[in-house]
């Protein structure tokens, strides 16, 4: 224990201190594995597990997936979609805020991407709430809250490390991840809802749009709801596999920018190389973290921590709401999958050993993680909104995010006291 103590604040101070993730969990483990083991030893760990991940048939989902994000976004569909939202929630009070929400969760699920979809739906939204006079930090915190979505609704790239990680079926934890998904954001739009009745003047509603504009709207993005229903059928239904899924997804986006005449040379290899570099540091990430890994399994950490929660008279439900703890905590400090990749070699076979289920596990660690991305004080996306309305104080952001990092801690409660809300549907699919 002692040993993968000072593993963990090894790496936790390199973390801290701008070392690239990936180094400084695989030196840590390369180190730690070496002093346990034998240096030699740890060298053909290392020339292993580098090996088999860059082969590894399971990891080619994630550059398919990019990709497939890649090119829809290119197809152009930020602006319509916001469009659409704005149609048929515009009238009510806070009706931008809840479009805003919808749409960067609907944008967060396509580019995979919680930053990119706060500065892309930030700087189409913000100016339609700026002219009909919501509050500055009111929408910018609706803008930072629905983009956590992304990484909970299918397909994430965040789910696939975890299930690499921990050897869960994917499928399993996309079907999981469904049912929580839309709690949450029906959660936020309660939220908009609570905000809109205690202080009306801060989301007023705007003129109320025919449905026939609004059925219309959808008629630009309804083939790109269509590919993503099918990717993800096909997965839940057993039609292919998550990797062969991904492949067909990025077909068919691919498909779609050119049936769209948006296919360009310039947007063709942006997409690409955009990929390659996503790819190359999710591989690096998790090759760290697979080596940090050995380390802690050579360390026997996992199994003391283990014996001695099975032995401190402590519940199980009482262990789970500690981990919950410690993961809201490192996520005002830390991104998530920092957290991820430091936290789950430790805390799994923990959780494993109580007898909890791995895939309502991985889905109560991104909803964690989506607490993490708005969290005061260090949030990423409270600080991302400076990049379309610089103007805004982060501490007044951080005031408006209140009513929707309740409703995430509440999410998070009812997945915890309602395993059945996660585990449901993969069981009747799987």
């Amino acid at each position: 224990m002692l040993i993968a103590a000072i593993g963990f604040l090894l790496s936790f101070l390199l973390i801290i201190l701008r070392v690239p993730i990936a180094i400084a969990l695989g030196a840590t483990g390369f180190i730690g594995f070496g002093y346990l083991v034998g240096w030699k030893q740890s060298a053909v760990m290392l020339a292993i597990i580098t090996k088999e991940s860059a082969m590894s048939y399971t990891l080619a989902v994630i550059p398919l997936f990019v990709l497939m994000g890649n090119f829809v976004i290119g197809a152009g569909v930020s602006k319509e979609i916001f469009r659409s939202a704005r149609l048929f929630m515009g009238h009510r009070r806070g009706g931008l805020a809840m479009a805003s929400i919808t749409a960067s969760a609907g944008f967060a699920t396509v580019c995979g991407s919680t930053i990119a979809t706060v500065t892309t739906i930030g700087r189409i939204s913000m100016p339609s709430m700026r002219e009909l006079g919501y509050k500055d930090s009111f929408g910018a915190a609706s803008v930072a809250a629905g983009s956590t979505l992304g990484i909970m609704i299918p397909p994430s790239t965040l789910m696939v490390v975890y299930s690499i990680m921990t050897e869960t079926n994917i499928g399993a934890l996309y079907a999981a991840s469904i049912i929580p998904s839309f709690i949450g954001l029906f959660g936020y739009l309660l939220a908009v809802q609570w905000v809109a009745w205690r202080r009306p003047n801060d989301a007023p509603a705007s003129e109320r749009a025919t449905w026939h504009d609004a059925l219309v709207s959808l008629k630009p993005i309804w083939s790109v709801a269509v590919l993503f229903c099918f990717v993800l059928m096909g997965i839940f239904a057993g039609w292919f596999t998550a990797t062969e899924s991904a492949g067909i997804g990025a077909a068919g986006a691919l498909l779609l920018l050119i049936i769209r005449r948006r296919m360009t040379l310039r947007i063709f290899f942006d997409a690409l190389y955009d990929a390659a570099v996503t790819t190359a540091v999710v591989f690096g990430l998790i090759i760290g973290a697979v080596i940090f890994t050995e380390f802690l399994n050579y360390s026997g950490a996992h199994t003391a921590l283990l014996d001695f929660v099975q032995n401190s008279g402590f519940s199980p439900f009482t262990v789970i709401l500690v981990i919950c703890a410690i993961y809201i905590g490192l996520g005002a400090v830390m991104e998530e999958l920092s957290m991820i990749l430091l936290t789950v070699p430790l805390f799994f076979p923990v959780v494993i050993g109580l007898g909890f289920d791995p895939v309502w596990f991985g889905v109560m660690i991104i909803a964690l993680c989506e607490i993490g991305l708005i969290c005061p004080p260090l949030g990423v996306n409270l600080f991302v909104v400076r990049s379309f309305a610089p103007e805004i104080h982060v501490a007044r952001v951080m005031t408006a995010i209140t009513p929707f990092v309740v409703t995430d801690i509440v999410r998070v409660f009812l997945l915890a006291v309602f395993p059945a809300l996660s585990l449901w549907l993969p069981t009747k699919l799987f």
